[in-house]
């Protein structure tokens, strides 16, 4: 049993050390953390079927998805590839987003638009946490 808990501590270390980068990443760039919180409150609630937030927020989701294009993106994250193409298509899809709600189309339009800019939001959280080609 003391075997099993020394070879698993250096994994949990890994694990841990891991999950702190990550939000340490998200937490120097304040446009993506700002953005995260719109994402996070408008497409939680319509997978329980719950469309009025994003009803509600898409002008304000394609305006935090614009100011984030037009942050600094940290140093740490300058060199990862794909990351400004994300951001751009973030900011494309939410204005796209924002023009189906003003059309009033079916809520299942949108929430499968707004399924996939989850994804694409997921995209630059793991550009951002991807290890630098480099090292592999």
């Amino acid at each position: 049993m003391k075997f099993l808990k020394m070879s698993l501590l250096p994994a949990f270390a890994v694990f841990v050390s891991s999950s702190v980068s990550a939000q340490f990443k998200l937490a120097q760039w304040p446009a993506l953390q700002t953005f995260h919180g719109v994402m996070s409150e408008t497409f939680h609630p319509s997978e329980e079927g719950k469309l009025e937030p994003i009803k509600a927020r898409s002008t304000e989701m394609y305006e935090k998805a614009v100011a984030l294009s037009k942050s600094a993106i940290p140093d740490a994250l300058k060199a990862k590839k794909g990351i400004k193409e994300a951001v751009a298509e973030l900011v494309k899809g939410t204005k796209v987003l924002d023009a189906l709600v003003k059309a009033k189309v079916s809520d299942e339009v949108i929430k499968t638009k707004l399924a996939s800019l989850h994804d694409t939001f997921h995209k630059i959280i793991e550009t951002c946490n991807k290890e630098d080609d480099e090292k592999h």
